[in-house]
């Protein structure tokens, strides 16, 4: 099938990875669904669309619970790639009923409002010490500073991950995540087993630690579930913690720096937040909007579906444009405007239907944390230097955000 190759999207040009929306724009002027010949994928750029497919059961995250890889038109992964698909594969993001099912029945228990809310005081207590740290300094880097430890933090502290056993965590998820951008490289590809296999091997000794002497954890509390009776594979319980590890943090960590560049680069908004913080809640949920963390979520055609008169048939890949969908004008009145006070904020950085993420209410508690803190901590909070945005497309982040204090 040949694909459109005027289009504006082009996900590896560094001037659409600085700002992507105005191509969105085009994008969704030229149609519902385009085909894209550079990834072979069908891009879905309205919201209304991306929302209805994210609830359709004729659509799936994986294929393999219904075809072989040779019935669906697909070649299997390269066997060295081997340790990066069986731990993707058996996470709950990347199975389908009745599986998926099965783990995230377990996994809610521990994302249940009561047990986040109780993580609440220490996730604020948390946000201040980094806070107090960035403004003793003077300053620094916010995503390493802020940023970064206080998600992976929290979801150490909810595996049950010791503390010196921390500094990994994030290395491993950055090099795993790698695969999920489009086209990877031979190099983020061996980076992602090898993180794979030295992550996998880490939780393994963690889940036998944890066989012998259980604690108040997630990692003990799959281990007691799987004593119960509610079947759980070691393999599944290690995809299941990476998955968590990766998605509790990542989208977190880039949300908090995107959105700061936007609050820095839109003054009046900052202003009128300082001025009133009880805006915190709706901010947060427009700078999800703003910039996307996540621009894109990939779904298989297992029957063949008919978008605008266009059949998109069996064995085709959907790729779900969120930053698209968020900046969508049938939706959202001024979709480019930053808008702190936005009420009707129907955006889909968490996704939806039954892979709307298990940790949106933590992630929403950690940014509005951080965000509280460096309201009242450091209120001459201000932007020291450009920064570089990260060459990546799925996942939208930067390489560093430096502030000043004072």
């Amino acid at each position: 099938m040949s694909g459109r190759t005027d289009l504006a999207f082009d996900p590896w040009d560094a001037g659409f990875l600085a700002d992507p929306y105005p191509a969105y724009a085009e994008l969704r002027a030229q149609g519902r669904v385009i085909h894209y010949a550079p990834t072979g994928q069908w891009l879905v750029p309205h919201h209304a669309d991306v929302s209805a497919l994210l609830r359709d059961r004729r659509l799936g995250r994986t294929y393999q619970h219904r075809f072989t890889h040779e019935e669906f038109g697909r070649s299997a992964p390269p066997p060295e790639h081997e340790p990066f698909h069986t731990l993707n594969d058996h996470g709950m993001l990347d199975l389908e009923p009745p599986d998926h099912t099965r783990i995230r029945r377990l996994v809610s228990k521990a994302f249940t409002p009561r047990t986040v809310e109780r993580l609440g005081p220490y996730i604020e207590r948390l946000a201040a010490e980094l806070v107090d740290r960035l403004v003793g300094a003077g300053g620094g880097d916010l995503l390493t500073d802020v940023a970064e430890p206080l998600p992976v933090a929290v979801i150490a502290e909810m595996l049950g991950v010791p503390e010196a056993d921390r500094a990994p965590l994030r290395p491993w998820s950055a090099d795993i995540c790698g695969m999920y951008e489009l086209n990877p490289s031979q190099e983020t590809a061996q980076k992602a087993v090898r993180a794979s296999v030295e992550f996998s091997g880490y939780l393994r000794e963690l889940i036998a630690e944890r066989r012998k002497e259980p604690g108040d954890d997630l990692v003990s509390g799959l281990i007691a579930a799987h004593d119960e009776g509610d079947r759980l594979t070691e393999q599944e319980m290690i995809s299941t913690c990476v998955l968590l590890l990766n998605a509790g943090h990542e989208a977190t960590v880039n949300a908090t720096v995107n959105g700061w560049y936007a609050l820095f680069r839109n003054p009046g908004q900052l202003e009128a937040l300082r001025a009133d913080h009880t805006l915190v809640p709706s901010a947060v949920e427009e700078l999800m909007r703003y910039d996307t963390p996540l621009q894109l979520f990939e779904r298989w055609v297992l029957d063949d579906i008919e978008i605008d008169g266009q059949v998109v048939p069996r064995g085709a890949e959907l790729a779900l444009l969120f930053g698209s969908a968020n900046h969508d004008p049938a939706v959202f009145a001024d979709p480019g405007r930053l808008d702190l006070a936005r009420k009707d904020n129907p955006h889909i950085s968490f996704s939806a239907g039954i892979h709307y993420c298990i940790g949106a209410p933590l992630a929403r508690l950690e940014l509005a944390a951080s965000m509280r803190a460096l309201l009242d901590r450091a209120p001459t909070l201000r932007l020291a230097a450009d920064p570089e945005r990260k060459p990546n497309f799925v996942i939208r982040g930067l390489e560093g955000l430096s502030v000043e204090v004072g």
